[in-house]
């Protein structure tokens, strides 16, 4: 079957679209997003053209289109222990310092995670095992894990837990699957414990998330790449109204804060870097929204 082809001016209006709906921005060069990921649903809708897709879908009752839409853009490269380095900076430096922290004078301690754009689930797994690995389970730490996606197929997938048997086989340890998956049909399925550990919700971190709550560890990696420059000092600046005093952000590995643009200090640690917010009152900071600051 001959792919659906998108034309420039059908493109432009599918792009605007999809920003206004999630915040994803397509550039130029980006078409074949749209032939991919939405060709085989504007056929299953019964449309010929995308200019017939984007009023399908503006006019379709209910919502489900735009949800699907979202679905599909949204969908993105993820797998266990992803890159590594942000999860040995987890197990070894910034969850030991909190806990250090919040453990005197004989407290429990507490320790808060929110997962911004988790996909499948990956990432929030992976955190979950490497605390289950520090010991910080069975009563020993109050833990509160939060993940959050735009998609409704990934909120769904990934509160089920259950992984094919290659996405099980990315970045898991044969040891570490043994130990926290259970086989089930041609794959396998995260452990009850570690999925309970963790609360899944909808979320579209461009609007409004006034109810989520504060964290001592935001994990928003490898999201803000899609959206414009104004839009990511507008999501750093909300997000660093959720980070708890000392606590610590992590980015994609090819992502970097500005200093002049967002209030947050990079700090480093074995070749990795992470980000924390200065002693100095937030309120007094000003965010940069022109291109030259």
């Amino acid at each position: 079957m001959n792919r659906l082809k998108v034309t420039p001016s059908e493109f432009q209006a599918l792009s605007q679209y999809i920003y206004a709906i999630s915040g994803i921005t397509l550039p130029p060069g980006k078409e074949y997003l749209i032939e991919t990921r939405l060709g085989q649903l504007a056929a299953e809708y019964g449309c010929n053209s995308y200019q017939a897709f984007l009023l399908k879908a503006r006019t379709h009752s209910g919502g489900e289109l735009e949800r699907r839409i979202v679905d599909a853009i949204s969908t993105n490269e993820t797998y266990f222990f992803r890159d590594n380095a942000p999860f040995s900076l987890l197990q070894h430096k910034i969850i030991p310092d909190i806990i250090d922290r919040k453990s005197k004078n004989g407290v429990r301690p507490s320790l808060s995670i929110w997962s911004c754009a988790c996909s499948t689930g990956q990432e929030i797994y992976s955190t979950a095992i490497a605390l289950r690995e520090l010991g910080l389970h069975s009563g020993k730490c109050d833990l509160h894990l939060v993940a959050t996606d735009i998609s409704d197929a990934a909120i769904s997938r990934a509160s089920y837990g259950l992984y094919s048997q290659f996405e099980a086989s990315r970045g898991l340890s044969e040891t570490r699957r043994n130990r926290h998956f259970t086989p089930q049909g041609e794959g396998f399925r995260i452990n009850d414990e570690i999925r309970a550990m963790v609360s899944f919700q909808k979320l579209n971190l461009l609007r409004p998330h006034t109810g989520i709550g504060k964290f001592d560890i935001i994990l928003c990696r490898n999201v803000a790449i899609y959206f414009t420059r104004e839009d990511r000092l507008r999501l750093f600046k909300d997000l660093s109204r959720h980070l708890n005093e000392k606590g610590s952000l992590l980015i994609g590995s090819t992502e970097s804060l500005s200093q002049e643009e967002t209030p947050f200090e990079p700090q480093r640690y074995l070749n990795t870097t992470f980000y924390q917010l200065p002693d100095a009152s937030l309120e007094d900071f000003q965010f940069a929204r022109t291109a030259n600051g």
